[in-house]
């Protein structure tokens, strides 16, 4: 079948402003979007720039907006899209080049809700053992591979980037309600700043937005009442 692929380009190099450009490509329905984008790349032109790394969805590289919605390049087919295909980059970050965006803010909101294991106790010469209930409570949000699609999702985080964002609150609840974990408090003291949890407004575009199934919704909830109940 005969694939119409618009995508945004720009580059901060060269252009003034964003620009579409029109390829027309052969797929099979069972191509992923990432496939198409390499055979532009490949054989149509090779200056066309976008991240992608494992292709199986793990490592979350190659998220950008298809058809209005943001998703991995990778997980979506051919055949599970509209033809002509819209292709542009993730929203509300800077545009290095066509769907390569500046990925800095990102990260560094993420840096500050300590996303790793806080404890004052040593683990001994054995592993920190969990029940399974333990590893349940946690086990959703500990699925997150940084894409950056919630985030980039979410209204809010559009229209004022001090935001911390749907991502970072999600890593941030992975070890809230870690029972190894001991920096809770300093977590929630965190995220109840004026631009942490409460920014929310409980859009639902983070957790329709995420490859992975994560309710995202759900977890900026839980960690706003945990914030209540601390305060």
């Amino acid at each position: 079948m005969e694939l119409e692929i618009r995508i945004l380009r720009y580059n901060t190099e060269s252009d003034e402003k964003a620009h579409w450009d029109i390829f027309h490509v052969e797929a099979l329905p069972d191509d992923r979007i990432l496939d198409v984008l390499l055979e532009i790349k490949s054989h149509k032109d090779g200056s066309l720039a976008f991240r992608y790394s494992c292709a199986h969805g793990v490592c979350g590289s190659d998220a950008m907006i298809i058809n209005g919605e943001n998703k991995l390049a990778c997980q979506i087919l051919v055949k599970e899209v509209s033809n002509p295909i819209k292709i542009e980059p993730i929203r509300g970050l800077p545009v290095i080049k066509d769907l390569i965006v500046d990925m800095n803010d990102f990260f560094d909101s993420y840096k500050k809700i300590l996303p790793y294991l806080i404890s004052e106790e040593s683990s001994g010469d054995r592993e920190r053992l969990q029940s399974p209930e333990e590893i349940e409570r946690i086990e959703d949000t500990t699925k997150c591979i940084l894409c950056a699609a919630c985030t980039t999702s979410c209204p809010v985080f559009w229209t004022a980037d001090s935001f911390i964002g749907p991502a970072s609150i999600v890593n941030a609840h992975r070890f809230i309600f870690d029972s190894r974990d001991q920096g809770k408090i300093q977590r929630l003291e965190i995220l109840k700043g004026i631009n942490g949890a409460f920014r929310c407004r409980t859009a639902f575009n983070c957790t329709n937005a995420c490859p992975r199934g994560i309710k995202v919704t759900e977890a900026i909830q839980e960690v706003k009442r945990e914030i209540a109940l601390n305060s």
